[in-house]
């Protein structure tokens, strides 16, 4: 019997410890995943986990960064489809689709972590928002504009990730025509 030994390189461990934490979050308070149990989803021994995330804190701020990242590339690929950075963060969102909402997880188990605390978690989240904040401003003239868009994606993201209700699809198009300055005279309802 022959034994092939892989050898990983140092990111595909730490994908593989970040893809671990999110899967147990998807089912578990993020107060109640144990390092032990990362290690053990991973495949990786505490130790080796812990080479990469000293903390529980840091496992999930480097959980929240990959976010990040993950959103950045998500909206690269829409800009350099046509789509504005406004459009993309005044999308609407299938919180059915916990494929296309796993990237949100992150954030929310982040936040609900922090717990009104300062430390690298919410240094993490503040760093990610700031980042879509810049984009917004930089697309947008008006710093008063590019605030109402970001408060309204903002709110369209929550509400997928708490499960509300999400508009109806004209009335939503019509919210995002009217912010971006698209609105025709015909569409305004009432």
């Amino acid at each position: 019997m022959l034994l092939v030994m892989t050898t990983r390189t140092p990111e595909q461990t730490r994908d593989r410890i970040l893809d671990a934490v999110e899967r147990l979050l998807g089912d578990t308070p993020a107060t109640q995943v144990s390092l032990s149990a990362v290690a053990a989803e991973a495949g990786v021994s505490k130790g080796g986990l812990l080479h990469h995330f000293p903390t529980k804190e840091s496992l999930l701020a480097g959980l929240v960064r990959r976010l990040g990242e993950r959103s950045d590339a998500q909206l690269s690929e829409a800009v350099s489809g046509g789509t504005s950075v406004s459009e993309f963060y005044l999308q609407a969102y299938d919180a059915t689709d916990w494929q296309s909402m796993g990237l949100f997880r992150a954030l929310v188990a982040g936040l609900r972590s922090t717990d009104g605390q300062q430390g690298e978690v919410h240094t993490a989240v503040t760093e990610v928002m700031r980042s879509w904040d810049g984009g917004l401003q930089a697309e947008n003239d008006d710093p008063v504009q590019a605030e109402i868009i970001r408060l309204v994606g903002d709110g369209l993201y929550l509400a997928a990730l708490l499960g509300l209700p999400q508009p109806d699809p004209d009335l939503h198009r019509q919210v995002v025509d009217r912010l971006l300055g698209r609105e025709e005279s015909g569409n305004s309802p009432g």
